[in-house]
């Protein structure tokens, strides 16, 4: 795979070509607002953010872990809380979501890993596929995130 395929594919993880970055739709949101589930809408700004950190992370671990033991879904990728639980938790998922998101980026572009192999852990599953997986899952679920910020009054970022 060429270089520039490999840089292509890392970058999609978090290009704002066709739409905003993860980092300016997780910025400036007032704590107030995080916990807060709008009208006519199911998730909180918190449940979509821990739902993006677990499955990526979840992902990650699926690539990079021989001993990868499937999660139980829905229940293990999704939080338990409409609210983040602490007043840091917010900053801390959204710095691991960013440690895993290089983490990834790394995979793409190591070029001892063939990414048209499946995964150790996997079936059928290509690294290729779940890079692909990982970005198109962030990008839908950042568009609900910037849905559920706008019915809050919150969008754009101040």
């Amino acid at each position: 795979m060429t270089t520039s395929i490999r840089t292509s594919i890392a970058r999609l993880l978090d290009w704002e070509d066709a739409h905003a970055r993860f980092d300016k739709i997780v910025s400036s949101l007032p704590p107030k607002l995080r916990g807060q589930v709008p009208a006519g809408l199911p998730y909180s700004p918190w449940e979509l953010l821990e739902h993006l950190r677990i499955t990526q992370q979840d992902i990650l671990d699926f690539c990079v872990n021989a001993a990868y033991k499937e999660r139980n879904w829905p229940d293990d990728y999704w939080p338990r809380t409409k609210a983040p639980p602490t007043d840091t938790a917010w900053d801390e998922s959204v710095e691991s979501f960013c440690k895993d998101r290089e983490a990834l980026k790394q995979l793409a572009l190591n070029e001892r890993i063939d990414l048209t192999t499946v995964v150790p852990a996997g079936e059928d599953q290509t690294y290729l596929r779940e890079l692909l997986l990982v970005a198109d899952h962030t990008a839908y679920h950042l568009g609900e995130l910037v849905v559920v910020r706008r019915a809050l009054g919150a969008w754009p970022p101040v």
